[in-house]
């Protein structure tokens, strides 16, 4: 607009300039030249800012999975959950983001953000336009490198029920979501018969993640954690961990995590009723 603006305080100067000529070609001449030069100009920032609209193509979930690791994508999604803002490396803040869409869910690590935005714009339900790179770490599918805006909409997901998709393999379609799971059953998370652990080891203390083993129907084992940046050992959830016994029947909610197979980050334990 600056550039058109420009261009017709030029015309008035010629208009000016050839009103005092001596002939009429004169002033022909020179309204053709400035009304092609006007109108390129105007052509020309008009095919930018449609070359600019063009640029931001939002991927479908299927596209985002049939993308090659490395490959740059862009969805749009809302955000379930967040770990803690941390600052990295003395030049600003991240934060990583369990997020999802009606179609799928996408986990976003890292993604610099203000604390500000942080704190009042990246909330849960919020809608976001992320721009990024995919990658994989261990099986965990996720965006890095990520760039945001945050859009006008909201939603939230409800949980997933996938207790009879555990040890299928389609389960892996799930990735990400916010899940549910029928009375799973807690069994010993280490051979000296403990509940659960803090670190996958044993080796740490309180605060630190917790991890616990579950089974389903007696059958098959599968790895849960409490991640403390998620819950941290003020949360409901995280005390409700510390409390578990082995024989436990409970039900739980989470995100469906992948850590060289399934290991979902439980953000919810509830008791049966009797």
């Amino acid at each position: 607009m600056k550039k058109i603006l420009a261009f017709l305080l030029v015309v008035s100067m010629l208009v000016a300039f050839a009103a005092c000529a001596d002939t009429d070609n004169t002033s022909s001449d020179v309204s053709s030249a400035v009304s092609s030069e006007v109108s390129s100009e105007v052509s020309s920032e008009a095919s930018s800012e449609v070359s600019s609209e063009e640029e931001v193509i939002v991927m479908t979930y299927a596209e985002y999975v049939a993308a090659e690791i490395d490959s740059k994508v862009v969805v749009e999604t809302y955000i379930q959950a967040k770990q803690g803002w941390w600052e990295k490396d003395g030049v600003g803040g991240v934060a990583t983001f369990y997020t999802q869409n009606e179609e799928g869910a996408y986990f976003i690590y890292d993604m610099p953000c203000s604390k500000e935005d942080y704190d009042n714009k990246l909330v849960k339900g919020a809608k976001i336009r992320v721009t990024g790179a995919k990658a994989a770490f261990n099986g965990e599918v996720e965006i890095v490198d990520a760039t945001y805006e945050v859009l006008e909409g909201t939603w939230e997901a409800e949980a997933l029920n996938i207790t009879d998709k555990l040890g299928d393999e389609t389960l892996i379609d799930d990735m990400n979501k916010y899940v549910l799971f029928d009375c799973v059953t807690i069994v010993a998370a280490n051979d000296n018969g403990d509940a659960f652990l803090y670190k996958w080891d044993g080796s740490g203390s309180e605060g630190d993640d917790i991890y616990f083993k579950v089974s389903v129907g007696g059958e098959e084992t599968y790895t849960f954690v409490i991640e403390s940046y998620l819950t941290g050992k003020d949360t409901d959830v995280y005390k409700a961990a510390q409390n578990l016994n082995v024989g436990d029947c409970l039900n739980m909610k989470g995100f469906l995590y992948w850590y060289e197979g399934v290991q979902p980050h439980i953000v919810a334990i509830e008791s049966i009723p009797a």
